[in-house]
């Protein structure tokens, strides 16, 4: 398999809602999967979605454990998620930093749900749905927003506090250091 090239904010099929996966188990989403999964692997990322690398299909793969560019979170497991709904647990909101594959080299402030429950199949059709909160739930909301064609800036509320990373930590802004990273 490959890493494949990340496409950037701007490219039209970030935009595009995309489309639900209707065939599990095969040769062709096996092979997008393994692509997937290397191409985070490869980038330090935390999350991934088909659209990121050119495939409008409802897909995000996410996972964190001792990984670089997220030293101080809490690990989250490694998930396929396929067709995914997320359902807010309540209307408690926290915002915190975020950066993307796609936007490289910038950060922003991103109010996200604080729990969440999501569900959808992995790649074999099999059920999952689970209740998540903190570093966890902003992962799954960023990656599942890349499904419906959003980026993390189309969310933000003060464009005053999206930059360089470079430039906001060198001026300290506060909780822009690189733990905040998607």
């Amino acid at each position: 398999m490959a890493v494949k090239e990340v496409l950037k904010m701007g490219h039209p099929v970030l935009r595009q809602v995309a489309e639900p996966v209707t065939a599990f188990n095969t040769p062709e989403l096996e092979s997008l999967i393994t692509d997937m999964l290397e191409t985070m692997a490869a980038l330090d990322g935390a999350g991934l979605a088909a659209p990121q690398i050119g495939v409008s299909q409802r897909i995000v793969i996410f996972e964190v454990a001792a990984n670089p560019r997220y030293p101080d979170v809490e690990s989250v497991p490694r998930t396929i998620l396929i067709n995914p709904v997320i359902t807010p647990l309540d209307e408690e909101q926290e915002t915190g930093w975020e950066g993307c594959l796609s936007v490289p080299g910038l950060r922003g402030l991103v109010p996200r749900y604080t729990r969440v429950r999501y569900s959808g199949v992995d790649e074999y059709g099999v059920a999952i749905e689970r209740e998540v909160s903190g570093f966890h739930a902003r992962v799954v909301q960023h990656e599942v927003d890349h499904l419906d064609g959003i980026l993390y800036p189309q969310r933000m509320e003060d464009m005053s506090y999206f930059g360089f990373e470079d430039e906001l930590v060198q001026y300290g802004v506060p909780g822009s250091g690189p733990a905040s990273r998607e």
